[in-house]
């Protein structure tokens, strides 16, 4: 004889666990998300989402300018005949303008959280470049957190679990609904693919050049290959979110 009302399976411990722990992480990339201003939920234009997602002038300003010294003084300072340049103060002068942007932020009482890793970072890098001696060892942390942010959305992907997804649905307060929205997993799954694909070209372009020891090259495509490719990423993210999910009409 069949049970007509068959008892519903008790949930394995391993999809409990799973489960929270794609909340947590949906939670922290969508508070992420929303203090970078890429909210689907909030009505705003694409250029102005991307604008705020550059952090404005100032973002630009602390993204660019410290390096971009880094390697003009280099530049400035390379010997003709040995080749060699002034690398303390090329180090000396790029972190000390990051340090005053994260002073700036600090005595404006501004959220001052991204600007001080950032600065820790440029100080490790500097140190290791300084220990060395070589000056292409100042971009080894961007090539590891290339890395590691090119391999955390590619495996996302991957496994059905898109870190966009996860952030998407966080902030538009369906959780892990998407997942069932095969719409919706293909373009997470897309969406994850090509930011995958932004950083590993980083890493493709750049790493050759790093073992070829031109410093000043490396410093160049890394500024070319930052913002400038950031930004149409952006873009084309926040288009295919929202086409994914409409503005509600008032």
């Amino acid at each position: 004889m069949t049970d007509e009302n068959p008892r519903p399976e008790a949930a394995e411990p391993g999809d409990t666990a799973d489960q929270k722990a794609s909340d947590l992480l949906g939670a922290a990339l969508g508070d992420a998300a929303r203090r970078a201003g890429l909210d689907p939920a909030a009505e705003a234009s694409t250029g102005h989402v991307v604008w705020r997602a550059m952090g404005g002038w100032r973002g630009v300003f602390e993204s660019v300018l410290p390096g971009l010294v880094f390697i003009l003084t280099w530049t400035l300072t390379v010997d003709p005949q040995t080749g060699d340049a002034n690398l303390p103060l090329s180090l000396g002068l790029s972190v000390g303008l990051a340090a005053v942007f994260t002073a700036i932020r600090l005595l404006q009482r501004g959220p001052a959280g991204a600007a001080i890793g950032g600065l820790i970072a440029t100080g490790a890098a500097a140190a290791l470049a300084l220990f060395t001696g070589r000056g292409q060892d100042n971009f080894l942390w961007g090539f590891a957190t290339n890395a590691i942010y090119g391999s955390a959305f590619l495996v996302s992907a991957l496994i059905g679990w898109s870190l966009i997804g996860l952030a998407v649905g966080f902030l538009m307060g369906e959780g892990t609904a998407w997942r069932a929205d095969k719409r919706k997993r293909r373009v997470f799954f897309w969406l994850a693919i090509a930011w995958a694909s932004l950083f590993a070209l980083r890493l493709l372009v750049q790493l050759p050049l790093y073992f070829s020891g031109d410093v000043a090259a490396l410093g160049t495509v890394k500024l070319i290959m930052g913002l400038p490719l950031f930004a149409p990423m952006v873009a084309v993210t926040w288009l295919a979110v929202r086409a994914l999910y409409p503005p509600r009409s008032k």
